[in-house]
């Protein structure tokens, strides 16, 4: 890592304020730049070419995970800031928090800002900010269909022969809070993260006997403003490193962050999500099961076509939002795990 170029955006606002003395151009730019490619490089290149000195901000990884989904960025937040800074063209480097640009024009107090050229000038919402400094939104076009996001639809779009992409033909859809971790209102606070009982032995049984692990939450918490999908992140990442230190890992979370009220599509007990993990990776939904503690999971079971278990935690599924029944009341995880294979066997 180029240690002479990385700072933090404090101390390069320092620096900014002596170069601007000495009469240099400030040009400040930022990004993901996950998966670097010639897009970048001449985006960077023609960036220098407007400033005396090019400052880039490199998004957290969390920030990340809020604007490009949970399975972004594919290398770590240290990993792309040692990318760019070995990039000659790059002056200074720092990683930041925030999804927008405001809080880094105000500290940094640039001459120049400079945006790919798929952005215009009314959006931004630090440009105000910036020309009250005296600054200068600057744009420069991207190069079409050089993007991150298009390299990996590349990748997707490869036949099974040119590249391994996990595939199992059943799995075990799993609900989050009181199934796989103890019940709590909008759970934002990822040292309150408990695993339930039975649920380390009940995964492994599950993985052992060949079913791919998925979890289906619904997170109306965040579009109620309960908490942040920031929080969540925090909480699924306490929940993944708990179970990955006991040797399980789950293939997959999908989670629905809207308001009850805006009955979106991916909201269980909608089979928006059952549908799209079968897509991906290959499920037969008919020979997969769902796990849940209420009686929106068993319906949500029930509309992807799949049997359903009610564990013994959480709602223990005596909610009575939905009139549906499940295929089995487990006492809990472990005992829904010894059923769903059972009835795996039955169906052979």
């Amino acid at each position: 890592m180029n240690s002479q170029k990385i700072f933090s955006r404090e101390k390069i606002a320092k620096i900014i304020e002596k170069e601007k003395k000495n009469g240099n151009k400030i040009g400040f730019t930022s990004g993901a730049f996950d998966l670097m490619h010639v897009g970048h490089i001449r985006y960077l290149q023609a960036a220098k070419k407007k400033c005396d000195l090019l400052v880039v901000g490199v998004n957290s990884d969390e920030s990340v995970k809020l604007t490009k989904g949970l399975t972004r960025p594919i290398m770590p937040e240290k990993e792309r800031m040692e990318i760019v800074s070995a990039i000659e063209c790059v002056d200074f480097v720092f990683v930041f928090d925030e999804p927008k640009n405001l809080k880094n024009i105000q500290i940094l107090k640039p001459n120049y800002y400079i945006k790919g050229g798929d952005y215009h000038h009314k959006p931004l919402t630090s440009a105000p900010e910036l020309e009250k400094q005296g600054g200068k939104v600057i744009l420069i076009p991207f190069i079409q269909g050089r993007s991150t996001t298009s390299i990996l639809e590349k990748i997707k779009s490869l036949p099974e022969s040119s590249i391994h992409h996990k595939k199992f033909r059943r799995a075990v859809f799993l609900d989050r809070d009181g199934t796989v971790i103890e019940e709590a209102d909008f759970l934002k606070d990822p040292s309150k993260v408990k695993i339930l009982p039975g649920v380390i032995e009940g995964m492994k049984k599950l993985e052992k006997a060949g079913f791919g692990l998925i979890m289906v939450t619904n997170q109306a918490g965040i579009g109620m403003g309960y908490l942040t999908e920031k929080e969540f992140f925090e909480v699924d990442r306490a929940v993944r490193r708990l179970l990955s230190k006991q040797g399980v890992m789950l293939d997959k979370v999908y989670y629905c962050p809207h308001n009850f009220k805006h009955n979106c599509p991916c909201q269980k007990p909608k089979s928006h999500f059952a549908d799209k993990a079968a897509e991906e990776f290959g499920i037969i939904l008919k020979d997969s099961f769902m796990v849940g503690d209420k009686t929106v999971d068993t319906q949500f079971g029930k509309n992807a076509g799949m049997k359903s278990v009610i564990v013994g935690s959480g709602k223990k599924g005596l909610d009575g939002e939905y009139r549906v029944k499940p295929n089995y009341l487990a006492k809990d995880f472990l005992d829904a795990a010894e059923f769903i294979i059972s009835q795996a066997k039955i169906g052979r």
